[in-house]
């Protein structure tokens, strides 16, 4: 790839994993749109290592709580809010690993289309606006039940689809199940951690596979420009998501969406 393209595919992956607009479609488009080719699995696995970094430097504090928590537990049966945090997280995973080892290469076969993207962006970007109009927000994430984690962890299986989002959909969920939009976000980031790192393992053992020769020197940059670009929009955020809340993205979603039908009908 020229450098160019680098920036621009870590930068999207950078803006679009931790916002309710799908990194996925994101980085499907270049491609679809203007003739790039693929980026390629090893620089896949680099932006989304960028990112996994950003989530995990940003939460390093909340992190190192809940895993010393989680450790006194299993070996002194000490638990406390904190490790519970930590298990609810390992719980609402299963569900989108699971779907994951089922259908990823039914997925990468069939959805990774323009179509999908474009019905998915305005299917759950309305569904988005909807819940965050009508949805009581009374719950904080200190008040997350292993229901409410299980239900999460369901419709975050649902953001393997090319433009759901995974931080849309679990937005989505936890703010239909009444928590306000700072805990749902926080929460939704946290459970980035683990989704990030099982897709980041299964891909890198693809990787292994694969004879392409690797370009280093794109894989650092990708990482490096993910990395700063998440972390600025993690921050920024969860520091506006009140004041704005979630319509400023499901607008961004149908106009996107509405554009990509809008080539689909002049394309046909």
């Amino acid at each position: 790839m020229e450098t160019i393209q680098v920036f621009v595919l870590a930068l999207i992956q950078g803006l679009t994993e931790y916002l309710p607009i799908s990194s996925s479609a994101h980085l499907i488009l270049p491609s679809q749109l203007l003739g790039w080719p693929d980026q390629g699995l090893a620089f896949d696995v680099a932006v989304h290592i960028g990112s996994l970094m950003a989530v995990c430097t940003y939460f390093r504090h909340e992190l190192q709580v809940i895993f010393a928590s989680c450790w006194a537990q299993l070996f002194q049966g000490h638990g406390d809010e904190h490790s519970r945090l930590g298990w609810l997280l390992m719980f609402g995973t299963i569900p989108v690993g699971l779907a994951g080892l089922l259908f990823d290469d039914f997925i990468e076969s069939h959805l990774r289309s323009i179509m999908v993207i474009a019905l998915t962006t305005i299917v759950f970007g309305l569904l988005l606006g909807l819940v965050d109009k009508k949805g009581s927000q009374q719950l904080t994430m200190e008040q997350m039940s292993w229901r409410s984690a299980m239900l999460i962890g369901l419709s975050q299986a649902l953001a393997l689809i090319p433009g759901t989002s995974r931080s849309g959909i679990t937005i989505t969920a936890a703010l239909a199940l009444g928590y306000d939009r700072q805990s749902a976000a926080r929460f939704s980031f946290l459970l980035a951690i683990p989704v990030i790192i099982l897709s980041g393992g299964y891909k890198g053992l693809q990787l292994v596979g694969e004879s392409n020769t690797v370009v280093w020197g794109d894989i650092f940059l990708g990482i490096g420009i993910s990395a700063v670009t998440a972390f600025a929009c993690i921050h920024f955020f969860l520091a506006l998501v009140n004041r704005i809340g979630m319509m400023p993205f499901v607008w961004y979603r149908l106009i996107l969406g509405g554009y990509l039908c809008t080539l689909l009908v002049n394309g046909s």
